[in-house]
């Protein structure tokens, strides 16, 4: 069996992290690379056995080649300390490894928002490629949004990786606050500015393309909700990169 690092990123993650490495515990290595947190997420993770390096905050997509840098598997499973791996999962991911029919692969991802699993809106399956061989995968140095580069042949697995992403309404305020700042920083340092209407207009189609053309509708009250924080959350990027073009 080739053996598995699993890598992840942490800020300040002590209300996730242990169920987090709890699902991918028979990994042959945990490898976690924090960013000066404040609460107990490092202790939680030494407790459970990862290997833990402190790092100042890049953006996600240095942050998680630093990660990879410390792995030493022939295989690596990216995960976010909100994810988790079912034993469905994991049995699937034995399975692909074992069998390297593909040098990565692609995993469903369902994501709950404020107790419930979404299933419509665009957001499932979301395919992610979390699982490929060290030697041909790199994150892109994204700040936000980061994506594997891969050299070599990818494949889908069919059971989803569990993503807990949105537990309260204080999450959404604040990874609205968060994505949208990271976002206009990243096309600002691209060179691309924003007129007046772009943060209305684009705002206004990304709650109709959330809601009616990806059937957001079909989640109730949480499509809409959704919906509506994709809106907050694109017309705060084009807001703060006209900003930034205007400073």
């Amino acid at each position: 069996m080739p053996e598995l690092s699993v890598i992840i990123i942490t800020k300040n993650e002590a209300a996730n992290i242990r169920d987090c490495l709890m699902s991918v515990a028979w990994a042959n290595e945990i490898v976690v690379v924090d960013a000066r947190s404040t609460d107990e997420t490092v202790e939680i993770c030494k407790e459970l056995g990862a290997h833990v390096y402190v790092h100042d905050w890049p953006g996600f997509g240095v942050q998680k080649n630093r990660a990879l840098d410390y792995a030493t598997g022939d295989w690596i499973f990216s995960i976010d300390a909100d994810e988790r791996v079912t034993p469905e999962l994991r049995a699937e991911l034995e399975e692909a490894m074992r069998a390297s029919k593909a040098d990565g692969y692609y995993c469903p991802r369902l994501s709950q928002f404020c107790g419930h699993f979404i299933r419509h809106g665009g957001w499932y399956p979301d395919y992610v490629l979390r699982l490929f061989k060290r030697r041909v995968g790199r994150f892109s140095d994204s700040l936000v949004h980061e994506t594997v580069l891969m050299n070599g042949a990818t494949a889908k697995l069919n059971h989803p990786l569990l993503h807990y992403s949105y537990l309260t309404q204080a999450d959404v305020e604040r990874k609205i606050d968060q994505y949208s700042a990271a976002a206009a920083k990243q096309m600002h340092q691209k060179g691309k500015c924003a007129t007046a209407l772009d943060a209305p207009v684009r705002g206004f189609w990304a709650f109709i393309r959330t809601y009616l053309l990806r059937a957001g509708f079909l989640d109730g009250r949480s499509g809409w909700r959704i919906a509506r924080m994709n809106a907050a959350t694109t017309y705060l990027k084009y807001q703060r990169l006209r900003e930034l073009h205007s400073a």
